[in-house]
């Protein structure tokens, strides 16, 4: 299969209708033209760190708000097969359904290998953690992918992607001061038609 390409930043951010796991359907631009939109990626329903990553973004929800952002979630699934996880792992966040994986696709959102979802000392340990708060390691669901690897992205209102994260091993969820804050204090509310920040280089054309 070849590698899909990553989204860099002020790429245009693709553009999908998706169903809601209570089978509404959201274009994801109508989410971003009105607020720059945190957008998540979950793996599968089994991956204990994806629950790690959907109570950090609860817990966070007020706060992420505040800094100028709205939420979505993507997860493998269906309404029917995905609406009881999104009621008990992301209450409050708009939770919408890929069954096909076409979105993750485009986000640029790779199969991992073994290192990255099970070999890698740093998942053995956060799953070490995420098993003292209950969670268990549980096989994916039919039709849901366990090699499937998350990301979030920060698109704003122009639909261009400020902030493009791919998880480098299954348990790499960025720190919830990077989603407030930007990289280096990036206003998300404010258009972005300069530098990222200080450091960082001119944006490219």
């Amino acid at each position: 299969m070849p590698k899909r390409e990553p989204l860099n930043f002020e790429r245009n951010a693709p553009d999908f209708k998706l169903q809601s796991v209570s089978g509404e359907a959201v274009q994801l631009s109508s989410l971003w033209a009105e607020k720059p939109l945190l957008l998540a990626f979950t793996r599968h329903s089994g991956c204990t760190q994806c629950k790690e990553m959907l109570e950090q973004l609860v817990s966070g929800r007020e706060k992420i708000e505040k800094s100028g952002l709205s939420i979505a979630v993507i997860m493998q699934g269906t309404p029917e097969t995905m609406a009881d996880y999104a009621r008990e792992y992301a209450p409050g966040l708009l939770c919408l359904v890929d069954p096909e994986r076409q979105v993750y696709q485009a986000y640029g959102l790779e199969r991992g290998n073994l290192f990255q979802t099970f070999l890698n000392p740093k998942v053995w340990s956060a799953v070490s953690r995420s098993s003292k708060k209950g969670y268990k390691v549980e096989p994916p669901p039919p039709g849901q992918d366990a090699m499937q690897m998350s990301g979030i992205f920060i698109i704003n209102q122009e639909g261009r992607i400020v902030l493009p994260y791919y998880f480098d091993h299954i348990a790499d969820h960025p720190a919830l001061d990077l989603l407030l804050d930007g990289v280096l204090a990036t206003h998300w509310d404010r258009p972005f038609d300069g530098p990222i920040g200080p450091g960082v280089g001119s944006k490219q054309n």
